[in-house]
């Protein structure tokens, strides 16, 4: 466990010591805000009270396409500047480093995630009575999980590729084939669509979380999907010593 905070915080900090991070922190709140902006003057104009869904739908998009950008980096840049080798010679297990690369990124979106808070915050003082403090919650934990699952995914990606670029757009195909995979199942029916159905990110999330809800199913398919994304991230690299 040492092990692992240890990369973690030097993830952690190479974050907030690099412009991307902030750039990337930049445009997740401004996209953010217009969005909310533009939300709440549309349901103003339909007279109509507006829900922590105007900042969580938006927020899921963000995430879908930003994570990509901040996962790219994790061990792809280790494998082109040669300090991969370096770091295998180390007495440091291959899950210890993916789950120090993956907590490390995890620790940075949690910090993005307390400051869009700020939006539900300023959403409860604007409308009347206010936003139930459990859909808040909810909600939330669900972005918390489904961060999750989108890091551990991105972690792999890097793990295959020395690429950054290569890394991002396989990031972003898994992640895309996750969110409409259940759409595709909906359509084929039968065994085979109730499987695909089933491994859709959207059905886990819009379904419980995105309405306030928390079904034990779906807390477990996000943790399974984080822990089984983090296991082929260390198979991959451990596939390296034997190359």
């Amino acid at each position: 466990m040492r092990n692992i905070w240890i990369i973690a915080k030097r993830e952690f900090k190479h974050y907030f010591g690099s412009p991307v991070a902030y750039a990337v922190m930049f445009l997740i709140l401004l996209i953010l805000g217009l969005s909310f902006y533009g939300d709440f003057y549309f349901y103003s104009l339909q007279q109509v009270v507006p829900d922590i869904q105007i900042v969580l739908s938006p927020l899921v998009s963000i995430f879908l396409f930003s994570t990509p950008a901040i996962t790219m980096r994790l061990i792809a840049d280790e494998q082109r500047a040669g300090t991969l080798e370096v770091l295998m010679t180390k007495p440091i297990r291959d899950w210890v480093l993916i789950v120090g690369k993956w907590f490390g990124s995890l620790l940075f979106y949690t910090v993005v995630l307390v400051i869009t808070f700020v939006f539900p915050f300023i959403l409860n003082l604007m409308i009347k009575p206010g936003l139930e403090t459990g859909s808040i919650i909810t909600g939330y934990l669900g972005l918390f999980l489904m961060l999750s699952a989108f890091l551990a995914i991105g972690v792999f990606a890097s793990s295959l590729f020395s690429n950054q670029i290569a890394v991002f757009f396989t990031t972003l195909g898994i992640l895309l084939f996750f969110w409409i995979v259940s759409y595709l199942g909906q359509a084929v029916g039968g065994v085979a669509g109730s499987v695909l159905d089933y491994l859709g990110l959207a059905r886990h999330f819009g379904n419980s979380f995105f309405v306030g809800l928390i079904e034990l199913k779906d807390v477990i398919y996000f943790i399974s999907l984080t822990v089984f994304a983090l296991f082929l991230g260390s198979a991959s690299i451990e596939s390296r010593r034997w190359r």
